[in-house]
């Protein structure tokens, strides 16, 4: 799919959504004098984020995307592209009148309606402590997030959701299936996919990363159904819309079932901050000498080493020496508190003789 966009001098940036930081050249537009070309393959859909929606009814196969346009200060445009291809346009004429079933010549039509369905659009969002994150995700391995899936409004009053099979994947060779048959393989890493009215989806999970990538994807398949999808009943009792208690090779088929929708999200998960000496010690079963990014540049294993131990003990000979200060400082500002101490010790005794001779 190539999509052209003339660029206009106030444009400061021309990105796909999600995807303004990722660095896949595949991703990213070919600037060729005030022309914008983006070349996003449909058979590697997942590669750029690509939505695919196929219609079950005639495998009409519907590709599309967002571009986002930031133009001056704090405006963005969002264009929708889209790219069609047809299916197997076939009627099957089915006999369902009675046996001697006779017209009328004459008709007499008063009514007539036509209606067309929508056709879904699904979003995929990521909530963190609550609210609901633009743009990008960058976060720390093992922070708690919630995924959600969901319609637009057009479509939602029509339809309803469930994952039937998602994947990660550090975007090059390592992939893991995380939702199978439309429940979670792991549901502490990632739990089911729950819902309350059947056109909006979430599931809680805890940040993760693999160990050659800062990138993780998630390529899920969705099925869109009439009015509301069937839910799986999985293995720890909990119905998943997103293992099944009777192992099977494949989900049995929802006559409500209508389209198939294959998302693609992404999210950049990596140690930062604070969270720099735990990736020291995950990274020491390693080549020592493997290279990493400090606060201070980059450095090795063994110098981030070497440098917390020196941290350590700068810290232990700070608090010995605040320690000896505060106990002279607080001697001297009060010497007088031992004599006093002293003379009532003596006093005490004193009178305890005289009470004793009496």
């Amino acid at each position: 799919m190539i999509v052209e966009i003339r660029r206009t001098e106030d444009m400061n940036s021309i990105y796909l959504d999600g995807l303004k930081y990722y660095t896949d050249t595949a991703c990213k537009p070919t600037i060729i004098d005030h022309q914008a070309i983006f070349k996003l393959s449909l058979t590697n859909f997942y590669q750029c984020g690509v939505t695919r929606i196929i219609q079950k009814s005639n495998n009409l196969t519907v590709f599309y995307h967002r571009i986002i346009m930031e133009i001056g200060e704090n405006s963005k445009q969002i264009l929708q592209v889209k790219c069609i291809h047809p299916g197997n346009h076939t009627i099957i004429k089915r006999n369902v009148l009675p046996a001697g079933f006779q017209e009328p010549i004459d008709l007499d039509i008063t009514q007539s309606f036509t209606e067309v369905a929508p056709q879904p659009k699904l979003q995929v969002g990521v909530r963190q402590a609550g609210k609901l994150v633009s743009g990008e995700l960058n976060v720390n391995p093992g922070t708690p997030l919630e995924m959600e899936i969901y319609l637009d409004k057009v479509s939602a009053p029509v339809y309803g959701l469930l994952v039937s099979y998602m994947q990660v994947s550090d975007t090059k060779n390592q992939e893991e299936t995380i939702i199978f048959n439309g429940c979670s393989v792991d549901p502490y890493l990632f739990e089911n996919f729950n819902t309350v009215d059947g056109d909006f989806l979430k599931a809680k999970f805890r940040a993760f990363k693999f160990p050659d990538s800062t990138y993780v994807q998630f390529k899920g398949t969705v099925n869109v159904c009439l009015d509301k999808c069937r839910g799986v009943e999985c293995s720890n009792g909990q119905m998943g819309y997103g293992r099944k208690k009777r192992e099977v090779s494949e989900m049995p088929p929802d006559p409500n079932k209508v389209f198939e929708v294959s998302i693609t999200s992404f999210i950049k998960v990596d140690y930062k901050g604070d969270k720099l000496l735990d990736k020291v010690k995950l990274d020491l079963g390693a080549d020592p000498l493997q290279n990493l990014e400090s606060s201070n540049g980059t450095g090795t294993v063994r110098e981030v080493d070497e440098r917390k131990e020196n941290v350590k003990v700068e810290e232990e000979e700070q608090i010995r020496e605040d320690l000896v200060y505060t106990l002279i400082d607080n001697r001297n500002s009060s010497p007088q508190l031992y004599s006093y101490h002293n003379l009532l010790i003596i006093l005490t005794m004193i009178i305890t003789l005289i009470i004793n001779r009496q």
